[in-house]
């Protein structure tokens, strides 16, 4: 009965963790659907957005929640950048071009990131009270990253369903050369999608920050990038909306399979959830390399 208890806690924050890896994944999964890059320097852009977290709370007392804009607009600001001094250039070329572009790009942002703010880790402590449930106690500071995950997924829903640049986007990713031909900027577009993937990377790394409050340091990013392409692989790794509920998933595995490999003795579940995981990833590839939410 205590195991149950044990487990349906856990189960819970998974969820909750989850939707912040959904949000995490998006940007990843919007970058690939419309430019066809694949950014595996994703978690630097985490890290940068933990930063913001820390540096806007330490600083200026500022509510972590409530740097979520400045990640957004920093990210974004990035992205742009990026886009037409690197990507803009390699959009032609082939895919490892691209792929290697992005790893350098994270490197190096880890390595600013290290002589600016040291290679020690560092945290921060925002208590906003907690939830008593009957089968586990919150900090509403998670809650508040599960409702803004939500909300913040929502919109941008709604930013592609309803207005005009979303609808733009849609024909871009559909049909390049008939979107050019209606008159749509394609390398305009290409650069506000890149910047909006980052935006939200950034922005996710802001909330992850209420859950791991203490682990902020340059080389923090690798595991989320790790992460971010199972969750995208379990959604449909070109669909933004696919990763956002295969996050959901991860973090009920994740935190599921911690609460069970518990069990078993002499051994360190932390360690082994990122075995299970992959693991997850590996069958998925095997028996739906499309995705558990994605089509062919």
């Amino acid at each position: 009965m205590q195991f149950l208890g044990m487990l349906s806690g856990n189960l819970l924050n998974g969820i909750i963790l989850g939707a912040v890896y959904g949000l995490m994944t998006m940007g990843l999964s919007l970058i690939f659907g419309v430019l066809k890059v694949v950014n595996v320097g994703h978690g630097a852009f985490i890290m940068l957005g933990a930063y913001v977290a820390y540096w806007m709370f330490t600083l200026f007392g500022l509510a972590p929640i409530l740097s979520v804009p400045i990640g957004l607009l920093l990210g974004m600001a990035l992205g742009f950048l990026f886009f037409y001094l690197v990507m803009k250039r390699l959009l032609d070329a082939p895919e490892l071009s691209t792929l290697l572009a992005t790893f350098a790009i994270g490197i190096f942002l880890e390595e600013i990131a290290k002589v600016i703010w040291g290679p020690d880790f560092r945290g921060y402590s925002w208590d906003v009270g907690t939830l008593h449930l009957p089968i586990a106690t919150i900090p509403m500071a998670k809650i508040y990253a599960l409702l803004s995950s939500i909300a913040i997924a929502i919109a941008l829903y709604l930013w592609f369903k309803k207005t005009r640049a979303g609808t733009a986007l849609r024909c871009l990713v559909e049909d390049k050369e008939g979107a050019r031909v209606c008159g749509i900027n394609v390398t305009g577009f290409y650069a506000l999608s890149f910047a909006l993937g980052l935006g939200f990377t950034v922005l996710s790394g802001v909330l992850l920050t209420l859950f791991i409050p203490v682990g902020i340091s340059p080389y923090m990013g690798g595991i989320y990038t790790l992460k971010a392409f199972v969750i995208a692989v379990l959604g449909g790794l070109a669909s933004p909306w696919g990763a956002f509920f295969g996050g959901f998933i991860f973090g009920l595995v994740e935190n599921g399979s911690y609460s069970l490999l518990g069990l078993i003795p002499n051994v360190e579940p932390f360690s082994l959830t990122q075995f299970v995981a992959f693991m997850v990833l590996l069958v998925i590839l095997l028996l739906k390399p499309e995705g558990l939410l994605g089509e062919k």
